[in-house]
């Protein structure tokens, strides 16, 4: 349904509205219909890490992994096939982060994605346990920041059947980071009705040590990367922005018109469209109207503080031309930081809002800013006087896209026309997927929640797919893995008929070829009773091995199979599970003896680990890596990981334990053996801050 962005006088709408029918012939429904009319259906129970997905037009859903494995779920088939592996640099954040597909994906299968190239950045040495050689220093000189100087590079692939080719690469832009230290690194990928391309990028500046204000350190030893004023202040840098540019032929871009600063400004980079932001790390680009829905997250500190600004607040913002978001001087116009000096301790003003001036000596753009824009939406950690529907908890501001419904469609799952035009914001902190409506400024005249029985856990990314489908990436519970509950799935409007829910087992579960294996589809049921087809592949060739309900296949050769059951009803709808099979070696077994679940700790300390590999191939310690995470609400972030065995990691300094209630330190022991195929275990253990 077509929509339009107009301006409209407040009289002239007085008037529209006196004159209008009470209810016009052709108008959206006024509430949407019940939780009950939809179905929730599971695509891939084991999509790794999940970060982004995209659906491309015959319904397939391509979806990352930040550690680079790019997979396909395939309607055809229910298959998840792994469609490439990135090779990628994984410190703190970094890895893979968005995909999206080329407006003309049908004639050209080029797929964009976000991604971080290994390059030569220094990494952890496991011949020396007491030294992690792949962190940045805090402190020290321009050479020693130098050596983990990095890109994120934005490329393009061809998609050939369900192969991602990474010979057919085309670098398009990278932009740069400083690695080896957290965080924040974005970022999104949308295109425009005009085939423009929009990427987010995050402001890869450490906030730990800012008492959970605004990270503005200028100190001449101190690492850059405390200071987002050489970032997302900075006209002249591509990081804490929103990116607008046109993609050629060739893989290059140009620039289109109207972005914040016109190609060949001083100091400037002409690739901005918005700047100011922190860590947009989901938008949505509405085609109908061209308005960027972002959410933009916050810092950490739970309360102001007159000497240093005010608490963390979320963001979520309708873009509707080029502007200035304000971070780090302001979370909006009327809410400012105050100017800190990191060497003195001492608070100077509060920055203006209305002129803003970046006068750090990491600043290499203008002095003199664009004043800062406000968000539609603000909020912070307690009830909203505003917007009291987004409840309380940590803040996870994430921007979704607005539906947009096609009543030409014959597809017997598109969402109702009640949804037309609303963008939808989700929370991944909160677990919760909200509508807004929007009046004629993009204002948000009102919040409702959207399926609140269904569940959203940590949802990472939405999309609709051509089918009018809403397709869901749900990052679950824990730290830098695959959780339990992460999993990609479908979420349909029900029209008279539900999807088969399938269940699979296997036994043995694992063994060396030749492996006999006996499955079955007990469990499996219709909603609405119907007779199912069954259709199984067990070595992931795509071809049907069986159409019975139960079945016995013998693996003649090791590898880690995905064994598949699609079920489908007389309808046509389906739903596929699929069961982890290794068949081979056996997984390695491991354990974090030290440190221990609940132990103690205190932000600052030096933690001492030792890890125990358990298997059958000759243990090789150089495979072990473990992780320090700093879990914050129900999310962490990566901030170092060391090689071996045994070692240390000293945890991160907060110097005002900004949030103590909500912090913790998580660490994550991971091992890969040798054998063939190789096979993988882990271990994850929480500790808890003194005094808690």
């Amino acid at each position: 349904m077509k929509r339009m962005l107009t301006a409209v006088p407040a009289l002239a709408l007085v008037a529209t509205a006196l004159m209008a029918p009470a209810a016009p012939v052709g108008a959206a429904p006024a509430a949407a219909p019940p939780d009950s009319d939809f179905q929730k259906v599971t695509l891939n129970d084991f999509p790794g890490e999940p970060i982004a997905l995209a659906v491309l037009p015959d319904k397939r859903v391509l979806h990352t992994s930040r550690k680079g494995e790019v997979r396909i779920n395939d309607p055809k088939s229910g298959r998840n096939v792994l469609a490439a592996t990135i090779p990628v640099y994984q410190h703190d954040e970094e890895g893979v982060q968005g995909i999206a597909i080329d407006p003309g994906f049908a004639a050209n299968k080029w797929v964009y994605i976000y991604y971080s190239p290994p390059l030569n950045t220094p990494s952890d040495d496991p011949a020396t346990p007491g030294v992690n050689e792949g962190d940045a220093p805090e402190q020290g000189t321009a050479a020693d920041f130098a050596r983990f100087k990095g890109v994120l590079r934005l490329s393009r692939f061809k998609l050939n059947g369900n192969t991602l080719a990474l010979g057919s690469e085309q670098k398009i832009l990278e932009v740069p980071t400083d690695r080896g230290i957290c965080c924040h690194v974005g970022g999104k990928i949308d295109f425009d009705a005009a085939g423009n391309l929009y990427l987010s990028t995050g402001d890869d500046t450490n906030p730990f040590a800012s008492d959970g204000y605004v990270p503005i350190d200028e100190r001449p030893d101190r690492n850059p990367a405390f200071d987002a004023q050489r970032t997302a202040a900075n006209t002249n840098d591509l990081r804490g922005k929103i990116l607008r540019i046109k993609v050629t032929g060739n893989g290059g871009y140009r620039i289109p018109k109207g972005n914040l600063f016109k190609p060949g400004t001083a100091y400037t980079r002409p690739e901005i469209y918005a700047m100011g932001l922190r860590n947009p790390f989901r938008f949505a680009v509405d085609k109908q109207t061209g308005v960027v829905y972002v959410g933009d997250y916050s810092p950490d500190a739970q309360n102001p503080n007159p000497q240093r600004g005010p608490a963390g607040h979320g963001r979520w913002a309708a873009i509707d031309k080029p502007a200035n978001y304000g971070w780090p001087y302001c979370v909006a116009p009327d809410m400012p930081y105050v100017d800190f000096d990191f060497a003195t301790r001492t608070s100077g003003a509060p920055f203006n809002c209305a002129a803003p001036v970046n006068d750090s000596p990491h600043n290499t753009g203008k002095r003199e800013l664009p004043p800062v824009e406000k968000a539609e939406v603000v909020y912070t950690y307690g009830p909203s006087a505003q917007f009291p529907e987004l409840g309380t908890g940590g803040i996870g501001p994430m921007g979704g896209p607005a539906y947009d419904y096609d009543a030409a469609s014959t597809s017997a799952t598109k969402w109702p026309e009640y949804y037309d035009g609303k963008p939808l914001f989700f929370e991944w902190t909160r677990d919760y997927v909200k509508e807004f409506t929007l009046g004629p400024a993009n204002e948000v005249t009102s919040i409702k929640p959207v399926l609140p029985s269904i569940v959203f856990d940590n949802p990472m990314d939405l999309e609709f797919g051509p089918d009018g489908s809403l397709y869901v990436l749900e990052y679950g519970d824990g730290y830098f893995s695959e959780n339990p509950e992460a999993q990609l799935a479908r979420i349909d409007y029900v029209r008279g008929n539900r999807s088969p829910i399938p269940k699979i087992t296997a036994t043995p579960t694992s063994g060396q070829a030749p492996l006999t294996v006996t499955f079955s589809s007990a469990g499996t049921v219709d909603p609405d009773g119907d007779s199912l087809r069954y259709a199984w592949d067990f070595d992931a060739d795509g071809v049907v091995d069986s159409r019975q309900p139960n079945a016995v296949h013998t693996f003649t050769a090791n590898g880690n199979y995905r064994p598949t059951l699609k079920v489908t009803d007389p309808t046509g709808r389906w739903a596929s599970a699929e069961v982890i099979l290794p068949v081979g070696t056996l997984a390695p077994r491991v354990s974090l003896v030290t440190p221990t679940e609940g132990q103690p700790f205190e932000f600052g300390d030096t933690v001492d680990f030792r890890v125990t590999v358990t298997d059958d191939q000759p243990v090789d310690c150089s495979r072990v890596t473990v992780t320090y995470v700093l879990g914050h609400d129900q999310h962490g972030h990566p901030l170092s990981t060391a090689s071996g065995c045994s070692g240390s990691i000293t945890t991160f300094v907060d110097g005002g334990h900004a949030g103590a209630d909500n912090l913790t330190a998580v660490f994550v022991a991971e091992y890969t053996d040798s054998g063939t195929p190789p096979q993988s275990g882990s271990d994850t253990v929480v500790l808890t801050p003194s005094g808690d």
